[in-house]
């Protein structure tokens, strides 16, 4: 067992990594009007910048959490933070559209290594019991607060220093992380393979990933109908289906058969799917709607979105205390029926004072901290030993998959309703109240079953 007097900085780096990450997939959004003038982006190849890192992000999470169980997460997290700190000083600096898309997919793979060994470090930093469910807890505030701040922060930037410095900010947190990572967490924890390293199945899943998230992504930008979304989309099928044959007959698989089969994994995934699906895409829509129709500056509504940060890091610790009371399901359920109410509010925005927001961002805010504990909780639980970084990249797939969702489908709904700007945002804030309700149920009868 790990000192207290080491365990409790090596949680707070752990959760630092996980904040820094999260916070670059949505500190770009605010400020991409700004990135757009300044390089010469297109309307349909601005996107992008977002797109190469959720795209390369979701694509490797699951490769490169089961690479942190053969080699040992701390191996993986030092050479991911020396990715991320490179590949944002390249961000910062780019000058053509393309160097900055380049970057911005390396700043992905980047991610990809850090997040899922920052989780299996912290499971196997913290024995299981009340001081696993807090430190679960401060990683899903960090998690969370992370993504929920960076919409803040990338308004302030943007007005301010300029967009180059919402990547040149994380050189320097790189290079400290290394130094302590190498001094606080262990080094330990790879187990080697038991048998030919999967690379077929790898292959096959990070390429079905790839192509799905690239599908949805391209749903979003020219629309469903488009070859370049149902495409990957077709081709993410195939693959994944090849990838789930393959599994049964590898002698060390990727993805032991069954594994998603097990009630308690299941559920922490539908969890943390239907946080993010539901959450980022009614702020998303909120979002575009704020900027366009509403006719605020990237600094006003990025200020707009502090409620929610707050309210993000209150209900983390309200989620903590439910699950080490109540158990996860209280805390699951609770926390998606709050982000349905918060989203739901979300449709008497048009044509009110946008004041009206703030309060069903706190609601939202709320329900993503305290339901995101909860599934990490359920999810991490069914680890077991030798697949905490398997466990970590598949809850950070899911995560980012309902990102890439929620964007897609709530915009493409958005823009597909007849009449002004107000009604489609309507449209797409019941639509993510819907899909929070839906995943407080399924998450209630998994559970159950369970």
């Amino acid at each position: 067992m790990v000192a207290e007097t080491v365990r409790r900085p090596a949680v707070a780096l752990l959760c630092a990594a996980q904040f820094v990450v999260v916070l670059d997939g949505t500190i770009v959004a605010v400020a991409l009007p700004s990135i757009g003038r300044d390089l010469g982006f297109s309307e349909t190849t601005l996107p992008w910048v977002i797109s190469a890192f959720a795209l390369v992000f979701g694509g490797f999470l699951m490769l490169l959490g089961r690479l942190a169980d053969v080699v040992g997460p701390r191996r993986v997290l030092v050479a991911g933070f020396a990715l991320f700190g490179a590949t944002s000083l390249a961000c910062g600096l780019a000058q053509a559209p393309w160097q900055l898309v380049s970057a911005r997919a390396g700043q992905g793979l980047a991610a990809a290594a850090v997040s899922p060994a920052a989780l299996a470090l912290l499971t196997a930093t913290v024995p299981e019991g009340a001081a696993r469910t807090r430190a679960l807890g401060a990683w899903t505030a960090a998690a969370a607060g992370g993504g929920a701040l960076g919409w803040v922060l990338g308004g302030l930037i943007a007005a301010g220093p300029g967009w180059p410095w919402v990547f040149l900010v994380n050189v320097a947190p790189c290079a400290l992380a290394i130094v302590l990572g190498l001094r606080w967490l262990p080094s330990g924890g790879g187990r080697g393979a038991r048998g030919p390293l999967d690379v077929a199945g790898a292959v096959a899943a990070t390429g079905g990933l790839l192509a799905l998230v690239l599908g949805l992504t391209r749903a979003e930008q020219a629309s469903p109908g488009s070859i370049t979304a149902w495409g990957p989309l077709l081709a993410a099928v195939a693959l994944l289906s090849a990838f789930a044959a393959i599994e049964r007959r590898a002698a060390d698989p990727l993805l032991p058969p069954g594994t998603l089969r097990e009630r308690g994994l299941a559920s922490g995934l539908l969890g943390s799917l239907a946080v993010t699906t539901a959450s980022t895409g009614a702020l998303f829509a909120c979002l575009l709607y704020l900027q366009g129709a509403g006719g605020l500056g990237p600094a006003q509504t990025g200020l707009l979105y502090a409620p929610f940060n707050v309210a993000v890091i209150a209900g983390s610790a309200a989620g903590t205390r439910a699950v080490g009371r109540h158990g996860v399901r209280a805390g699951a359920t609770g926390g998606l029926l709050a982000i349905a109410g918060g989203a739901a509010g979300l449709i008497a925005l048009p044509g009110l004072s946008e004041a009206v927001a703030l309060p069903a961002f706190a609601l939202m805010g709320l329900g993503v901290g305290c339901a995101a504990v909860a599934a990490t909780q359920a999810g991490t639980a069914a680890a077991g030993e030798g697949r905490g970084g398997l466990v970590s990249g598949l809850l950070n797939t899911a995560a980012q998959l309902g990102n890439a969702l929620g964007v897609s489908a709530f915009v493409l709904l958005a823009a597909a309703v007849p009449g002004p700007p107000a009604a489609g945002l309507r449209v797409a804030c019941a639509a993510a109240a819907a899909a929070a309700l839906a995943g407080a149920v399924a998450f209630a009868v998994l559970q159950r079953r369970g």
